[in-house]
C-alpha cells in the first residue's frame, strides 16, 4: 500500500522534487534519480498515478554537466527561494562543479541553508534532502551534517571528515559520523515494529564522538533484502510526530547522503519506498533491470 495514497482522501498529491543544479554537476547523479522517480507510481497498477513531480533550479537558463549534457532549468535560485516551501525533496548532485561551489560559496549553498531553516521553523511538513556522491560535501560545508551520520564517494571520505570537523569547530557543534555505506539515511520515519532490535534497517549509532584520527566507520548492520514502505507521509502531521521531530537535529528533516554515482540510484529507490510504496520501488528496479543495494538508516523513530 502506498504511504502517499494512505495519506489523503480524494486526489493524491504528488511529491514535489527540486534538483539543485550548478555548472559541472555529474550527469548520472541527476539522470539516475530522475529515471527512478519518473517511473515511480503511487499505484503500480495505475500508470497515470505518477508519484513524483520533478523540477530543476539552476544558476542560468541552461545548466551543463561535466560530461556535456545540458538541462533546461525550470527556475532560477531567486524564484526557487520564493517557492521553497512547496518542495518536499531537494536533490543535490555531485560532480567536479562541487569544488567550485565550495570555493566560490555559490548556489546551491544558500538554498540548502534556507531549506533547513524553513523546516526548523515549521517541522510539520515532511521534508528530505538527498545529496549524491560528493554533493554531501555541500551539506557538510553548511553544517547540515553536524551530529548526523553521512557518506560520500569513497575517494572523498577524508575530505568529508575534514569539512565536517571544520564546521563542527566553527559552529561549536557535534561531529559527523562518516560511514562506508551505499547510502545513509538520518531521521528516517517508519514503523519500528514491536522489537526494534530485529529491524535490519536500524543502526545503533555510537554516541561517542568519532576518532580525531579519521572517520569513524566501526558499524555493522544485519543484512536484509528489503523493508516495507514508510508511513511517514501519512503520519508526519500528527502532534506527537511533530513534537518528536522538533527534538531531532535539523528539526527531524530526513537527510540522505550516498556513495559514488550509481549509489544515487539505490538511495532514490529508498526514497520511492519511503514516500510512495515499497512495491513501487521494487517495480521500478525490476523495469530498470537494476539490483537495489540497500544502505542503512540511523536514529530512526516511529512517527
Amino acid at each position: 500500500m502506498s504511504a502517499v495514497a494512505d495519506s489523503t482522501e480524494g486526489p493524491i498529491e504528488q511529491v514535489k522534487v527540486l534538483f539543485a543544479l550548478f555548472p559541472g554537476y555529474n550527469t548520472l547523479d541527476v539522470a539516475g534519480p530522475l529515471e527512478v522517480l519518473s517511473r515511480s507510481l503511487q499505484d503500480p497498477k495505475d500508470k497515470a498515478s505518477k508519484a513524483f513531480n520533478c523540477q530543476f533550479v539552476g544558476t542560468s537558463a541552461a545548466m551543463t554537466s561535466v560530461q556535456g549534457l545540458t538541462i533546461k532549468a525550470d527556475m532560477d535560485y531567486e524564484d526557487a527561494n520564493d517557492e521553497l516551501e512547496d518542495f518536499d525533496v531537494i536533490i543535490v548532485p555531485g560532480g567536479e562543479g562541487v569544488f567550485d561551489v565550495l570555493k566560490n560559496k555559490s548556489e546551491p549553498l544558500d538554498l540548502l541553508t534556507k531549506y533547513v531553516e524553513l523546516h526548523e521553523k515549521a517541522p510539520s511538513k515532511e521534508r528530505t534532502i538527498l545529496a549524491i556522491d560528493v554533493g554531501s560535501l555541500l551539506l557538510a560545508q553548511q553544517g547540515m551534517l553536524e551530529g548526523l551520520a553521512a557518506t560520500t564517494h569513497p575517494d572523498y571520505y577524508v575530505r568529508l571528515e575534514t569539512i565536517c570537523q571544520e564546521a563542527a569547530r566553527r559552529d561549536m557543534s557535534m561531529r559527523t559520523d562518516v560511514m562506508e555505506e551505499r547510502y545513509v539515511v538520518n531521521n528516517a520515519r517508519f514503523d519500528l515494529g514491536e522489537n526494534p532490535d530485529e529491524n535490519p534497517y536500524i543502526v545503533k549509532k555510537s554516541r561517542e564522538p568519532p576518532s580525531p584520527e579519521g572517520p569513524n566507520m566501526q558499524h555493522a548492520r544485519r543484512k536484509s533484502i528489503a523493508r516495507k514502505g514508510s508511513n511517514a507521509w501519512r503520519d508526519s502531521r500528527r502532534r506527537e510526530s511533530i513534537a518528536r521531530r522538533a527534538q531531532m537535529p535539523l528539526g527531524g528533516m530526513r537527510v540522505i547522503t550516498t556513495g559514488g554515482v550509481t549509489a544515487g540510484l539505490d538511495a532514490s529507490l529508498y526514497l520511492v519506498g519511503s514516500l510512495a510504496s515499497h512495491d513501487s520501488a521494487l517495480e521500478v528496479a525490476r523495469v530498470m533491470q537494476y539490483t537495489w543495494v540497500k544502505g542503512v538508516t540511523v536514529d530512526a523513530i516511529d512517527v
